[in-house]
Protein backbone atom coordinates (compact mmCIF):
# COMPACT_ATOMS: atom_id res chain seq x y z
CA UNK A 1 0.00 0.00 0.00
CA UNK A 2 2.86 2.66 1.15
CA UNK A 3 4.01 2.43 -2.76
CA UNK A 4 0.57 3.55 -3.87
CA UNK A 5 0.06 6.62 -1.83
CA UNK A 6 2.72 8.06 -3.92
CA UNK A 7 0.37 8.07 -7.40
CA UNK A 8 -1.20 11.29 -6.11
CA UNK A 9 1.87 13.08 -4.77
CA UNK A 10 3.06 16.38 -6.84
CA UNK A 11 5.38 15.30 -9.87
CA UNK A 12 7.02 17.12 -12.96
CA UNK A 13 4.97 16.74 -15.69
CA UNK A 14 8.23 15.83 -17.83
CA UNK A 15 9.75 15.93 -21.21
CA UNK A 16 7.34 14.77 -23.07
CA UNK A 17 4.86 17.82 -25.12
CA UNK A 18 1.96 15.09 -24.84
CA UNK A 19 2.45 13.93 -20.87
CA UNK A 20 2.50 17.89 -20.01
CA UNK A 21 -0.53 18.32 -22.19
CA UNK A 22 -2.36 16.49 -20.48
CA UNK A 23 -0.90 17.23 -16.75
CA UNK A 24 -1.65 20.81 -17.71
CA UNK A 25 -5.64 19.58 -18.84
CA UNK A 26 -5.83 18.14 -15.77
CA UNK A 27 -4.55 20.90 -13.19
CA UNK A 28 -6.72 23.37 -15.04
CA UNK A 29 -9.45 21.45 -13.96
CA UNK A 30 -8.42 20.78 -10.60
CA UNK A 31 -7.74 24.54 -9.66
CA UNK A 32 -11.66 25.15 -11.09
CA UNK A 33 -13.12 23.08 -9.00
CA UNK A 34 -11.23 24.13 -6.34
CA UNK A 35 -12.16 27.86 -6.87
CA UNK A 36 -15.87 26.48 -7.30
CA UNK A 37 -15.73 24.39 -3.71
CA UNK A 38 -14.76 27.05 -2.12
CA UNK A 39 -16.97 29.80 -3.82
CA UNK A 40 -19.92 27.63 -2.97
CA UNK A 41 -18.78 27.18 0.62
CA UNK A 42 -18.16 31.18 1.38
CA UNK A 43 -22.02 31.51 -0.15
CA UNK A 44 -23.31 29.20 1.54
CA UNK A 45 -21.74 30.18 4.65
CA UNK A 46 -23.01 34.21 4.32
CA UNK A 47 -26.50 32.72 3.45
CA UNK A 48 -26.76 30.14 5.90
CA UNK A 49 -26.48 33.42 8.51
CA UNK A 50 -30.31 34.06 7.84
CA UNK A 51 -33.15 32.07 8.46
CA UNK A 52 -34.71 33.12 5.24
CA UNK A 53 -31.73 31.70 3.11
CA UNK A 54 -30.71 29.24 4.85
CA UNK A 55 -31.92 26.49 2.37
CA UNK A 56 -30.08 28.07 -0.45
CA UNK A 57 -26.86 27.99 1.89
CA UNK A 58 -27.59 24.05 2.60
CA UNK A 59 -27.79 23.54 -1.42
CA UNK A 60 -24.43 25.35 -2.07
CA UNK A 61 -22.49 23.26 1.16
CA UNK A 62 -24.20 20.23 -1.44
CA UNK A 63 -22.46 21.55 -4.39
CA UNK A 64 -18.99 22.34 -2.56
CA UNK A 65 -19.02 19.13 -1.18
CA UNK A 66 -19.59 17.15 -4.49
CA UNK A 67 -16.67 19.89 -5.84
CA UNK A 68 -14.28 18.38 -2.83
CA UNK A 69 -15.40 14.76 -3.98
CA UNK A 70 -14.09 15.98 -7.50
CA UNK A 71 -10.53 16.76 -6.76
CA UNK A 72 -9.65 13.31 -6.08
CA UNK A 73 -11.35 11.87 -9.04
CA UNK A 74 -9.86 14.31 -11.48
CA UNK A 75 -6.62 13.51 -10.04
CA UNK A 76 -7.57 9.91 -10.37
CA UNK A 77 -8.61 10.34 -14.43
CA UNK A 78 -5.42 11.78 -14.90
CA UNK A 79 -3.51 9.14 -13.42
CA UNK A 80 -5.84 6.94 -15.78
CA UNK A 81 -5.13 8.72 -18.77
CA UNK A 82 -1.10 8.44 -18.37
CA UNK A 83 -1.89 4.81 -18.28
CA UNK A 84 -3.83 4.60 -21.34
CA UNK A 85 -1.13 6.95 -23.18
CA UNK A 86 1.21 3.96 -22.32
CA UNK A 87 3.12 6.25 -19.68
CA UNK A 88 3.15 3.32 -17.45
CA UNK A 89 6.92 4.12 -16.18
CA UNK A 90 5.77 7.39 -14.90
CA UNK A 91 3.14 5.69 -12.30
CA UNK A 92 5.69 3.15 -11.65
CA UNK A 93 8.39 5.81 -10.77
CA UNK A 94 5.56 7.67 -8.67
CA UNK A 95 4.87 4.78 -6.86
CA UNK A 96 8.88 3.90 -5.55
CA UNK A 97 9.57 1.95 -9.22
CA UNK A 98 12.64 2.97 -11.16
CA UNK A 99 10.58 1.27 -14.52
CA UNK A 100 8.49 -1.78 -14.66
CA UNK A 101 11.71 -3.15 -16.15
CA UNK A 102 13.21 -3.14 -13.41
CA UNK A 103 10.79 -4.81 -11.72
CA UNK A 104 10.80 -7.97 -13.90
CA UNK A 105 14.02 -9.08 -13.09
Amino acid sequence: MSRIRHLWRYHDPGETERRKQIYAVYELWYTVVDVGAAVSFLAGSVLFLSDATKTAGTYLFIAGSVFFLLKPAIRLMREARYAAHGDIDTLAKRAGWNSLTDQEH
